[in-house]
């Protein structure tokens, strides 16, 4: 494209015209999102399931491929966004991705960079219980851990998975008959 052509579709603020949400106020709705992008407006770029239409797994979205992931991400299909050592370019430490810092960690997590996953409290955000995390429950414990809430990390035992020797063993047998079957 040519300059002129794409000087034409930028506005004042150096932004296409119709992302702008100083110049034009119609595609923008009351939320300051695209109109089609904003779910509580039922912007046309999301599904029945108050997904994204393109990754909704039901729907057969077309950034789903078929193994049931989302298609750039995918080992197996070779998506665009995995690096030759089968991990995602920008959290690769090897090809130097854009996600890690000068501390080898990723970006976001690495307390001395002051990413954005971590709190006031140098805590990550998620599981800071005085900031209220997204992973505390009511209980003001870790929701996956918790019994009352019916965590994801606790077995039909009512103990942690990972502690209980019963689901252990049973799972130790599981992994050895499908090894044996294997053979």
């Amino acid at each position: 494209m040519d300059l002129k052509k794409i000087k034409k579709k930028l506005c004042l603020h150096h932004l296409r015209r119709n992302e702008c949400k100083e110049c034009d106020r119609a595609s923008i709705c009351p939320h300051q999102r695209k109109k089609s992008q904003c779910k509580e407006c039922g912007g046309s770029s999301f599904c029945i399931h108050k997904r994204r239409k393109s990754r909704c797994k039901e729907c057969g979205g077309a950034s789903i491929c078929e193994h049931q992931r989302v298609r750039n991400v995918c080992k197996e299909c070779r998506g665009a966004s995995i690096c030759i050592h089968q991990r995602e370019k920008s959290k690769c430490k090897e090809c130097g991705g854009s996600g890690i810092c000068e501390h080898q960690r990723q970006k976001s997590q690495c307390k001395e960079c002051g990413g954005t996953s971590i709190c006031e409290h140098k805590r990550r955000r998620n599981v800071c219980k005085e900031c209220g995390g997204t992973s505390i429950c009511e209980h003001k414990r870790r929701r996956n851990e918790c019994k009352e809430c019916g965590g994801s990390s606790i077995c039909e035992h009512q103990r942690r998975k990972s502690r209980c020797k019963e689901c252990v063993y049973k799972n130790n047998i599981d992994i050895l008959l499908k090894a044996a079957s294997q053979i």
